[in-house]
């Protein structure tokens, strides 16, 4: 086995674990390998080694990587987890099913519209900015339901969850009254009326602190370093 695939199952054995300890079925949880600056040929081990979803920080690398694997592995679920401009949606359309980060009415509107035209149906996330840092997109959690209420009706882009980034630690237990604080909002949503029948998913954990995060109700998981190892140039 290449050391991609031997990580590969050791994170799922990592999630496996995880799942038992909070009563979980680990097919409720979607692993999405990060592939941000790795090459593509370390994508395509871990899509030999059983990984179909894979995550992008940015559009134009996310497009040349599908171009390059688009023979050799065509399977992939690409999903955006990184942050969106407005001029970027229609290329983003071009290759992503799923958005993690949609940060902004204004963004969510462009998806809404180009993803129309083009009789898509694309997944989101409602990315929540859970520590109020500067450094971070999303949402307020203040008064999160109001101010995303016009995005239950959407046809379009079709909102299924939340995701969020805790603030940085060094302890992975730091991350876990943030996952909490999370899926409470979740439950909050998925008890108004306008949001009749949200699946409610919840991405959050990385690699770092993802088995806190399974443990807490995540359904997907973005990992990178744990499976491709240490980014290019760090």
């Amino acid at each position: 086995m290449s050391e991609v695939a031997l990580r590969l199952a050791a994170v799922r054995r990592r999630i496996d674990l995880a799942c038992e300890r909070a009563g979980r079925n680990p097919d409720d949880v979607v692993l999405v390998g990060v592939g941000k600056t790795h090459p593509a040929a370390l994508l395509r081990e871990a899509w030999e080694a059983g990984l179909t979803v894979i995550g992008e920080n940015r559009v134009q690398e996310a497009l040349a990587k599908a171009q390059e694997l688009s023979a050799g592995a065509p399977h992939i679920d690409w999903h955006l987890i990184g942050p969106l401009q407005t001029n970027k949606v229609r290329a983003a359309l071009d290759l992503f099913s799923t958005l993690h980060s949609i940060d902004r009415l204004k963004l969510a509107e462009a998806v809404e519209q180009e993803a129309a035209r083009r009789g898509l149906e694309v997944r989101g996330f409602l990315e929540v900015n859970l520590g109020a840092e500067e450094s971070k997109h999303g949402f307020s959690p203040t008064g999160l339901a109001e101010a995303v209420r016009s995005l239950a009706g959407y046809q379009h882009l079709r909102i299924r969850g939340l995701m969020a980034i805790p603030p940085p630690g060094d302890d992975p237990e730091a991350s876990r009254p943030w996952f909490r604080r999370l899926r409470e909002l979740r439950d909050d949503l998925a008890r108004r009326p306008e949001w009749a029948g949200f699946p409610g998913w919840l991405s959050m954990g990385m690699s770092h602190d993802f088995e806190i995060a399974v443990e807490e109700g995540a359904t997907h998981v973005r990992v990178g370093t744990a499976i491709f190892g240490e980014r290019p140039g760090r």
